[in-house]
């Protein structure tokens, strides 16, 4: 059986569920008992202060306090409020979390998640709007998770507070009101499973968290012209699920990818240059790369809306690789 909750529900309703079953599952965070977006709202009423920690607004000392209980074997779920702070602890990140499970010989284990707010279109400004998914792509030892549904969200969420390494889960700010099915019983998604959301024969897209939704508004718009768009969601990005992607480009001939981080060195970048390594054979045109430009993201609410990539430039990228 399933039911129709929203993305924030879905995060909400398991991360109770986790801590329900598992009592060294926790959750620090600046602001985490009140809650401004709703995924810990009423946790802390029912686990209490100990398990529901109010933290100060120091992003480093969050993830160093993080790393110390999950080496000592607790499982914590460390929220960073937006994606612009995770670079306030990137060395906490990215030279810590995601090394000493490696230089410890597989000894000490990192039971963590730290989850995170990205996403431009509230007018926020440059701290408060960007998507920083990719930049931990680099560093080896981390896994990275971006669900784009209520249903990848809770499963994946599920697998997340149960591995144990390290793992950066980005939620996207316009994603939580909306709704979806998700199964009644308690289910993990596996990291590595990419999940085709429409099937097509003309064109692959690979896109990411809100810009799954706008791929599969651009895919409604071109089936009217008879262009059929596969629409392809890796839901994580490490482990990347290069087979699912080669498939899907081995059937279409062509590749598009879209994201709303900057399309420097991005998440398309990997994806493109994955592709045209391991799979050149079968592409029948040039890749073409939809993402934000390589500029900060204005306040200004008309210039912010031009630096958001929008269905219609998922349009012109299709309609380029088309010739």
């Amino acid at each position: 059986m399933t039911r129709t909750i929203t993305y924030q529900q879905a995060i909400n309703e398991t991360l109770r569920q986790e801590m329900e079953k598992d009592k060294m599952v926790f959750i620090l965070g600046e602001d985490v008992r009140v809650s401004p977006f709703g995924q810990t709202a009423g946790l802390v009423e029912q686990f209490g202060k100990e398990r529901v920690r109010n933290t100060c607004i120091a992003e480093s000392a969050i993830v160093g306090t993080a790393i110390g209980a999950a080496m000592t074997g607790m499982r914590p779920v460390a929220e960073i409020m937006f994606a612009d702070f995770m670079y306030l602890a990137m060395d906490a990140i990215a030279s810590q979390a995601a090394s000493w499970r490696y230089m410890t010989g597989g000894q000490v284990k990192l039971p963590l998640v730290i989850r995170t707010v990205s996403g431009a279109g509230w007018a926020m400004g440059y701290n408060h709007s960007q998507s920083t998914e990719a930049s931990f792509m680099h560093p080896p030892g981390l896994k990275i998770a971006v669900p784009s549904t209520p249903h990848d969200a809770a499963g994946l969420l599920r697998t997340a507070i149960r591995d144990d390494n390290p793992v950066l889960f980005f939620e996207h700010k316009f994603l939580f009101p909306t709704s979806g099915e998700v199964p009644d019983e308690e289910y993990a998604i596996p990291f590595g499973q990419a999940d085709v959301k429409r099937q097509g024969k003309h064109v692959t897209v690979v896109a990411t968290l809100l810009m799954v939704h706008k791929a599969l508004a651009a895919a409604d718009e071109l089936s009217q012209e008879g262009i059929e768009v596969e629409v392809v969601d890796p839901r994580t990005l490490t482990p990347l699920d290069k087979e699912t992607i080669l498939a899907s480009v081995k059937k279409t001939g062509r590749l598009v990818t879209v994201e709303e981080s900057r399309a420097r060195n991005g998440v398309g970048a990997e994806i493109a240059a994955m592709v045209a390594s391991e799979g050149f054979d079968f592409l029948d045109a040039p890749i073409q790369r939809v993402g934000a430009p390589d500029v900060p993201i204005p306040y200004s609410p008309p210039l912010e809306s031009t630096f958001i990539p929008n269905e219609d430039r998922i349009i012109e990228a299709v309609r380029r690789v088309l010739g």
